[in-house]
């Protein structure tokens, strides 16, 4: 009885092996520790820049609200960086819940800050409240110091672990702001605990494109972004007094505007503030990017559908009113916006994003209100430049019948094809399993290649579609040239998911796609070919990371039977070294590899398609503004941006098969 009573009353002890005593309470910032992707990201670079935007973010915070025009982000020699403003510093009284000074609550203590209600933010792009203390926890050392009603205020920290309390270190005069240093936790031999991955530190040119991105989105603000790092010094003043108007203007610097000042709209109803920027210029691809509080929302949301579809309405008006349009024949969404460049942005209280990530903006009354200021706005503008109205409603009818020209083409092509009926491309040899996540397709350019991947490959999941001749590129056609292409068409019915609007992810057949390309200049043009298409018309495959390049082997070295293949000079001479031994003296036969098409099937499976050998590499969409600009500069039609970039990255230019 007494044995069944302990039981009833431990039920923990009873089970044995899952108890009360197995839940952890992971109390202050302990569990940032523990799980800092769910706060950053990730622990590689990307985490690591993310806490420098998080400390920016709460100065250019003060920015909006009216109190600091300058900040300084500095990478020390040391491995830290430092951020300094002039607002008006965090508050350093003693906070009446907590009963500590105000500043070191912000920074130990998630979810605490001034942008939860009350009046000191209006408008904020951190809202949940985790920025500075997040930084702070993944941190070996973090120092804030607060300039504020004629003192200078320190404390400073380990780990988010105070060292000592607030104290007043000496005599600000007039100056007012707050500057916060931190020294990431990288994880070493010497810092076994640390955060971040080994090895990483702060790359100057991916703080410079996010600085330069904040000022333009907060014009008459200056952002000053240095390196202090030996034989690294550099500096960028990042200042825009005509705000996304130059932002716009620099998206399109390397391009054929249609006119030359781009148009702006600007409105301020029911404490939001909405700004666009519009330019069209004589490509077909669309690129438009919006912001809610200097956020990017890459998936756009409520404020990019307000835009559009108050462009789509006063575009076919205008059209309307005189007589360019007549009766139903209006002109869509996607051809009023071939060609354009817009950056839209909004700054509203209470922001609402889609998931922790903020890719989407979902206030829904933010699409009436965009929506009825651009109208009103863009209507007016037409009114008064009746040219460039002119201008815009001609592309957008141009595009309208190309986009007609696309759907005839692709009719004929289902037609032929039998698309409707599943018939794959003759250029396709399929793998045997359906399930698209366990599935990958190698792209091989060249008829001997594709013959050797087809018998090296493994044919439960790898598919090979193999190129042949000069590729089209799309960054000079229009879907209609598209779909009528021998090159590209095949890829598309493969590939299964459709192009441009009709693109759809969930019809995807390969969750993995690998260009496999030869690695000379030659092999690397049919890359950016290739990925231009991806980029322009299939953008989703690069974001959601099915898209891979094959790294073949550069050398096959051979010393009696032994043979092994190296993927650089490097490795070359590393593993040639080895393959010596204690004698220096030993022959070692050296071969380059001149394309995939001198290797056997069995060489080709062994060093580029064995899923526990291979060696491949993702393409990341990364920075989809300095994307957008390399595609523009290779791939388009003015020569001299090309040239201009050839040159300056020539030193850079490796493997090179002249």
């Amino acid at each position: 009885m007494t044995e069944e009573m302990n039981a009833a009353q431990n039920p923990d002890h009873a089970q044995g092996h899952y108890g009360a005593g197995d839940i952890q309470v992971l109390e202050g910032l302990e569990a940032v520790r523990r799980r800092p992707g769910m706060y950053i990201g990730s622990t590689d670079y990307r985490g690591l820049h993310h806490c420098v935007y998080e400390i920016v973010d709460n100065a250019v915070d003060e920015a909006l609200a009216g109190y600091c025009t300058d900040i300084i982000i500095t990478i020390k020699h040391d491995g830290s960086v430092e951020v300094q403003d002039n607002g008006r510093g965090f508050p350093v009284g003693i906070h009446p819940k907590v009963g500590r000074p105000a500043v070191e609550v912000c920074l130990t203590m998630l979810h605490a800050g001034g942008k939860f209600g009350g009046e000191g933010y209006k408008v904020s792009g951190g809202l949940h409240g985790v920025g500075a203390s997040v930084v702070n926890a993944l941190s070996s050392h973090l120092m804030v110091t607060v300039y504020q009603g004629g003192k200078v205020y320190r404390q400073e920290y380990n780990r988010g672990k105070i060292e000592y309390d607030l104290k007043i270190i000496g005599d600000a005069g007039e100056r007012t702001g707050t500057t916060v240093q931190f020294w990431p936790d990288i994880r070493s031999e010497e810092n076994p605990d640390g955060v971040f991955d080994p090895n990483i530190e702060f790359n100057y040119d991916i703080l410079k494109t996010r600085m330069r991105e904040m000022a333009f989105l907060n014009k008459g603000i200056k952002i000053v972004l240095r390196d202090e790092r030996e034989g690294r010094e550099q500096e960028r003043v990042f200042h825009y007094e005509g705000g996304i108007r130059e932002f716009v203007k620099f998206l399109n610097k390397n391009r054929e505007v249609l006119f030359p000042e781009p148009i702006y709209i600007e409105g301020v109803k029911n404490g939001v503030s909405v700004e666009a920027a519009l330019q069209y210029n004589d490509s077909y691809a669309e690129n438009l990017i919006s912001f809610a509080n200097d956020i990017h929302t890459p998936e756009g949301g409520m404020h990019e559908t307000g835009f559009k579809t108050a462009l789509t309405r006063v575009i076919n008006a205008y059209g309307v009113k005189t007589n360019a349009i007549k009766g139903d024949d209006k002109v869509s969404g996607e051809d009023v916006r071939e060609g354009i460049t817009a950056v839209i942005s909004v700054k509203l209280p209470e922001a609402q994003f889609e998931g922790q990530t903020k890719q989407k903006l979902g206030n829904a009354y933010i699409r009436t209100l965009v929506d009825g200021i651009v109208n009103d706005q863009l209507s007016t503008y037409f009114e008064e430049h009746p040219a460039t109205a002119k201008t815009i409603l001609e592309k957008a009818m141009m595009a309208n019948r190309a986009r007609e020209a696309a759907r005839k083409a692709k009719e004929s092509v289902r037609r032929k094809t039998g698309l409707e009926s599943g018939q794959m491309p003759d250029k396709l040899q399929d793998c045997n399993e359906r399930d698209p996540s366990l599935c990958e397709i190698y792209i091989v350019e060249g008829d001997s290649a594709a013959g050797s991947a087809i018998q090296g490959r493994d044919s439960r999941f790898q598919a090979i579609l193999a190129m042949w001749g000069k590729m089209l590129n799309v960054e000079k056609a229009r879907a209609d040239k598209i779909y009528g292409n021998d090159k590209l068409y095949p890829m598309i019915v493969a590939l299964g998911a459709g192009i441009g609007d009709e693109f759809n992810i969930e019809k995807l057949r390969y969750h993995k796609i690998i260009i496999m390309a030869d690695a000379d200049v030659d092999g690397s043009h049919i890359r950016t070919l290739l990925l231009t298409f991806f980029f322009r018309y299939m953008r989703p495959l690069i974001e959601n990371g099915y898209v891979y390049s094959a790294v073949p082997p550069l050398y096959k070295l051979t010393r009696g039977k032994t043979q092994r293949v190296a993927y650089s000079d490097e490795e070359r001479d590393r593993i040639s070294a080895e393959m010596r031994g204690d004698n220096p003296n030993v022959k070692i036969d050296i071969n380059r590899f001149k394309g995939l098409g001198e290797m056997d099937p069995h060489e080709l499976w062994e060093t580029t398609m064995d899923p526990e050998k291979r060696s491949l590499r993702r393409i990341t969409l990364g920075d989809a503004v300095k994307a957008d600009e390399i595609f523009t500069v290779l791939m388009g039609e003015n020569v001299e941006p090309r040239k201009e970039w050839i040159e300056a990255n020539a030193k850079y230019v490796v493997n090179l098969d002249i």
